[in-house]
């Protein structure tokens, strides 16, 4: 793999959920190119015990359903076996689904909120218990700016991802007031070009997928686009930021008419 750059990270170790494709697989090979040493957890295992041969000793795979409380449990202990610490959570894992008010079924809601906020609870929950003891660390939590705006056909997955900013909120505040040095933020993509928004692709506006560096109005940034803002969040050059919703949406948000 790519010579380590800088090592912004290194020394730490990082858990990436959702991290066999597409941002977490950028987060993953990030994090570890900077020194960090990664735990790459997914329930693509083909694709995920890849990724961590190609990054080699540095990385572990596992196994993982997010909404599950005892692979949470076990995604620990085997973090915990290996390289003896955590430092970074990075709660990434999700699913995206469209559906309105009118046509989202409440199996559908049950199972968007399952995943994509109760899964998010596990890990913030099992890694403040991690790391507290450690000295603290860092939870990164993806959002996305369905969470802070309303997009009208993403009903379900806009109520998960607004669970996910209050949960990080009241997950800084619990732990400033603990005293455990552990920062929690989220970060609130727009669209990003992964394989889960691929299906939702030929419904957009062609000129909202071009590459946000050649049109300034694009909405469709690239996976290592928020890679960076990971790594920054994960490094202890953020180490005054925490509780903060950070958009990577090229501007949308505020300039949505």
């Amino acid at each position: 793999m790519t010579q380590q750059a800088n090592g912004r990270v290194a020394g730490k170790v990082a858990l990436i959920t959702g991290g066999a494709s597409g941002v977490g697989r950028e987060d993953a090979l990030l994090l570890a190119r900077e020194g960090a040493r990664v735990v790459i957890t997914d329930v693509n295992t083909d694709a995920g015990q890849a990724l961590a041969s190609e990054i080699g000793d540095a990385a572990l795979f596992v196994r993982h359903d997010i909404a599950s409380e005892a692979d949470w449990q076990r995604a620990m202990e085997l973090t915990l076996s290996r390289f003896g610490r955590l430092d970074v959570l990075v709660n990434n894992a999700a699913i995206l689904q469209l559906g309105s008010i009118e046509d989202t079924t409440l199996d559908q809601w049950r199972r968007l909120l399952d995943i994509n906020a109760a899964g998010y609870f596990l890990g913030c929950q099992s890694a403040v218990k991690a790391m507290k003891g450690t000295g603290g660390g860092s939870i990164v939590n993806m959002s996305s700016l369905a969470g802070i705006g309303g997009m009208s056909m993403f009903c379900a997955y806009s109520a998960s991802k607004g669970a996910v900013a209050a949960l990080t909120r009241s997950v800084a505040a619990y732990c400033k007031r603990q005293k455990y040095h552990i920062r929690c933020n989220s970060i609130h993509p727009d669209g990003i070009k992964t394989p889960m928004v691929a299906a939702l692709a030929a419904q957009a506006d062609p000129s909202q997928m071009s590459d946000s560096g050649a049109d300034p109005l694009a909405r469709m940034c690239e996976p290592v686009d928020v890679a960076n803002v990971v790594l920054f969040l994960a490094s202890d050059e953020s180490r005054w930021v925490n509780g903060l919703e950070l958009r990577v949406d090229n501007g949308f948000l505020m300039t949505a008419d």
